[in-house]
């Protein structure tokens, strides 16, 4: 179940049973050897070739020039089927740094546990991807996702479990999708009573840049809503159909929103593309990383 539910959020356009269409695999180019590792990765790109081979995948990640990645693949208290310091002490190998884990199952049951174990990984952060405790759906036959609940109940969820995070020396952040940066049948944006009511202390953001152009709303009056609170982002291009693309391979003017980085507060950004369309995720990813250079991103 929780494997379906993380799969269901990744996207609203493609069900939870079928798989992602990939060209035959070929290994990416690695980096030349002068070449400084930049950027991040989100591992939900590649969580294919995570499932079949999680260590050989991060090799490739890392002799590609990422600096570091954002897991998506914990399950039974192990990262990919290692334990928290076992996934540690392999990306450490790799010259990986762990920034990030997207946990949705977490809950105000099991919180503790998942905080102390994303700790222990070396994680900064803790990023809850979807409304969490049964406040998500999605429709199978629209294709559509939205929360179930009151802004009410889940802003209150995030409190609860961003204070957890604090005491355990660990941080909590909330993943968008477009579904909360439009009004809900209430007239409330939820991202917007996030902003207010959530304590900063406890919780703050990652954007996914893709997610809000969607929704048609702005990066940079969020920048300005929620200043020094936009930790982490979520970057993949958008084509001319409103399907996600490769970084550079789009229609989002990422040098524009990068400018305003400062404001947003951001510290970390990640390379996302939940589906690639026929390309190989891998070939995907590389072809990202070339566009980030040209976006400005070092």
């Amino acid at each position: 179940m929780k494997k379906l539910i993380y799969l269901l959020a990744g996207s609203f356009l493609v069900l939870a049973s079928c798989k992602q269409e990939a060209k035959k695999e070929e290994s990416p180019e690695p980096m030349e050897e002068t070449e400084k590792r930049f950027g991040g990765l989100a591992l939900y790109t590649v969580r294919d070739a995570m499932a079949s081979d999680p260590r050989g995948t991060l090799k490739k990640v890392a002799d590609m020039g990422y600096a570091y990645i954002e897991a998506a693949g914990y399950e039974d208290g192990k990262y990919y089927g290692m334990e928290p310091l076992a996934f540690k002490a392999y990306i450490d190998s790799l010259g990986l740094e762990g920034v990030s884990s997207h946990q949705s199952a977490i809950t105000l049951e099991n919180g503790e546990q998942m905080l102390k174990d994303a700790k222990e990984a070396g994680f900064k952060y803790l990023v809850v991807p979807i409304p969490p405790m049964g406040h998500f759906w999605y429709d199978n036959e629209t294709q559509t996702m939205g929360m179930s609940g009151t802004v009410e109940e889940v802003n209150s969820i995030l409190n609860t479990l961003g204070k957890q995070a604090h005491e355990i020396g660990i941080e909590l952040l909330y993943h968008n999708h477009d579904f909360e940066l439009r009004p809900n049948e209430d007239g409330v944006v939820p991202m917007d009573y996030f902003i207010e009511n959530t304590d900063p202390k406890y919780v703050n953001f990652e954007m996914d840049l893709f997610w809000v152009v969607k929704a048609g709303a702005d990066p940079i009056a969020y920048f300005e809503k929620a200043p020094g609170r936009i930790k982490a982002w979520h970057i993949k291009d958008m084509d001319t159909e409103g399907k996600f693309a490769p970084v550079g391979q789009g229609t989002i003017d990422f040098a524009a929103i990068l400018a305003e980085k400062s404001k947003a507060g951001m510290e970390y950004y990640f390379v996302e593309q939940d589906q690639t369309w026929g390309l190989d995720p891998l070939e995907a990813i590389a072809i990202s990383r070339k566009g980030l250079k040209k976006q400005g991103f070092k």
